[in-house]
């Protein structure tokens, strides 16, 4: 798939980072898009602003889904069909994905089922509502967006990751099965696992909104009491800080994140597309992914050693 003008394109959470910048650079190029996003501001500013840089006659639809929930699913699928007037897409980004659910043991189950639901089964139940939309057109492509946490069930020393890390495997050991399905039952319908490394994206804002958190800034005295007992566990003690300067470190930690990647999510977004036109089924996305990847394959027993991780 070489060039993506009418091609008809659906894009999970693309409210904000790599889902918004998706969206911007297919509807720039004159591919129809429709956009879902559990977060409805954030899913009406990226409508508008594809439709700022779209060609005439390109038609951006913007729906209000929760991916982790397939009767919501298969209602944007539907919505899908009758605003573009279609009965088959192009293109399907697997995209949204939520932070959070870090420890099996610690955490509450309602916050790692809520990942977990978000990261994996969003992906399971698009990929089974618009697949045979996919096998329905000449051309099909399903993008599934798995991380470097789809190979590395690890932040660091110190760093459950359990419930995001899960989803990512999965992701990933799914898009790689589908390979040979599609080879074998569908040969003009491709698949990709994209895993990107550190990309700049407020996931680490939207997180706590996905999850029905109040902002930072608004934090009740018990989260913010659950918040210093996780970070001592995590090595990072906060015994000195005041309410407000813990909540001020947390809100500069989530914009930093977002502001100094090694990565933009508009770079992120044009290397999965170029991945996409050159016929690509693993797109590793950032050189920390890359030098991960690399690492974890060369050395599998040693990854989860201190030693590894400070290296």
């Amino acid at each position: 798939m070489k060039e993506f003008r009418d091609k008809l394109a659906v894009v999970t959470g693309a409210g904000t980072g790599m889902g918004r910048e998706l969206a911007r650079q297919l509807a720039a190029e004159g591919c129809h898009v429709a956009i879902c996003d559990v977060l409805p501001q954030n899913m009406e500013e990226t409508r508008k602003a594809c439709e700022e840089i779209s060609p005439e006659g390109a038609r951006i639809t913007a729906h209000e889904c929760d991916v982790s929930d397939e009767a919501q699913v298969l209602a944007f699928r539907d919505a899908v069909l009758q605003e573009h007037a279609t009965d088959f897409v192009n293109l399907v980004f697997n995209n949204a994905g939520v932070g959070g659910g870090g420890s099996m043991l610690v955490d509450s189950r309602e916050e790692w089922d809520r990942t977990f639901g978000i990261c994996w089964s969003g992906v399971y139940y698009c990929t089974r509502a618009f697949l045979p939309l996919l096998v329905a057109s000449t051309e099909g492509y399903l993008v599934n967006t798995s991380s470097l946490n789809g190979f590395w069930a690890c932040l660091g020393p110190g760093i459950a990751h359990t419930a995001y890390s899960t989803a990512k495997f999965a992701v990933k050991g799914f898009t790689e099965a589908l390979l040979t399905d599609l080879r074998v039952n569908a040969p003009h319908v491709k698949a990709a696992v994209v895993m990107p490394g550190h990309i700049g994206t407020s996931i680490a804002i939207n997180s706590r909104l996905v999850h029905g958190k109040a902002s930072v800034e608004d934090m009740s005295p018990e989260e913010l009491q659950e918040t210093r007992e996780r970070m001592a566990r995590q090595g990072m003690p906060t015994d000195g800080a005041s309410d407000e300067q813990l909540k001020a470190a947390m809100k500069q930690r989530a914009e930093q994140f977002r502001d100094n990647a090694p990565v933009s999510a508009a770079q992120a977004a044009t290397i999965i597309l170029d991945g996409v036109r050159n016929d690509e089924w693993r797109i590793l996305v950032g050189e920390d992914a890359k030098a991960l990847d690399g690492r974890v394959r060369a050395n599998p027993e040693d990854a989860y050693d201190l030693s590894f991780v400070r290296r």
